[in-house]
């Protein structure tokens, strides 16, 4: 939802609805997973964003916010190596990003399921393993590890019971699981996750963050997540990248969502609102400019 202005406008969430995250894990132990520096990015000649510089540690949770058009998939598509910066430098795991990268864990936006297919939730988490390969004559070796992952990698989403079920008669908070369980298949150290939460209702949604905020702390898995609505992840959150009018504002919750902040990243007057139960609400003055690439 957005103003008038075209700044989003976050609803509150009922977090009554969920549980409380974890609170008894372990933090995670150091080290960096990406790291950029004067990161900018363009698209058919014009810039998307530019002059990023942020840094993702192991065991971080970090929502990448913004509105329609901001460039936030594209932060996606450099980390996997689809697309190459204009200027700065970008590493993941201490290099340059490359295509097939077996240690991440990419979930996009878009699922194209047809409600009249058969195939089973656990043929799909095995491609997770195999890294979407068919590989055919496995050794007993390796069958067995395949089987193992696949296991794992259901009940660490809550989804062993859906095992055996067609991906067409799920709902779309069981495929949003079964999809996850596919991305942690091979057991990644970085994890894209785009616009997960969005055709799920607030009950749904927050419980995937809940999950998605177990797996991040017991996996020690980095994770980044896409998202418009900030309300269900913010108690969750390690980091925040809040992209828009063609700028990348980074930090903690606290740090980032600020009027002060975004009202510099927006170029034009912000003001960041608190309902009575802590929901924020963000609102804003004067139209302005959206890039041409999510």
């Amino acid at each position: 939802m957005t103003s008038a202005s075209g700044l989003p406008v976050f609803p509150p969430s009922p977090f009554e609805l969920g549980t409380a995250p974890p609170t008894d894990v372990v933090r995670p132990a150091s080290g960096l997973v990406a790291r950029a520096d004067g990161l900018r990015v363009s698209y058919r000649g014009q810039t998307v964003w530019s002059d990023a510089s942020f840094t993702v540690g192991r065991g971080e949770f970090v929502a990448v916010i913004g509105p329609n058009g901001a460039g936030k998939t594209t932060l996606f598509r450099l980390l996997l190596g689809l697309v190459r910066p204009t200027a700065g430098t970008l590493e993941v795991f201490g290099a340059p990003p490359r295509r097939g990268n077996p240690k991440i864990g990419y979930v996009p936006q878009n699922h194209a399921v047809d409600r009249d297919t058969n195939v089973e939730a656990v043929q799909l988490v095995r491609l997770g393993f195999s890294g979407n390969r068919w590989v055919p004559n496995l050794t007993p070796r390796r069958l067995a590890r395949e089987r193992q992952a696949t296991d794992e990698a259901l009940r660490s989403v809550g989804a062993t019971e859906l095992a055996k079920k067609p991906l067409g008669a799920m709902s779309g908070g069981e495929l949003q699981r079964i999809f996850l369980a596919e991305a942690l298949a091979s057991d990644p150290e970085l994890l894209l996750l785009d616009e997960p939460l969005a055709n799920l209702d607030i009950r749904r949604a927050i419980e995937l963050v809940e999950l998605v905020h177990r797996l991040v702390k017991t996996r020690n898995v980095a994770t980044l997540l896409v998202a418009h609505d900030i309300n269900p992840l913010i108690r969750c959150l390690d980091k925040v990248v809040y992209i828009a009018n063609g700028r990348v504002a980074t930090g903690s919750p606290t740090q980032v969502l600020t009027t002060k902040s975004l009202s510099a990243l927006y170029g034009v007057p912000v003001e960041v609102l608190h309902d009575s139960r802590g929901n924020l609400v963000i609102v804003g003055g004067e139209d302005f400019h959206q890039d041409p690439e999510r």
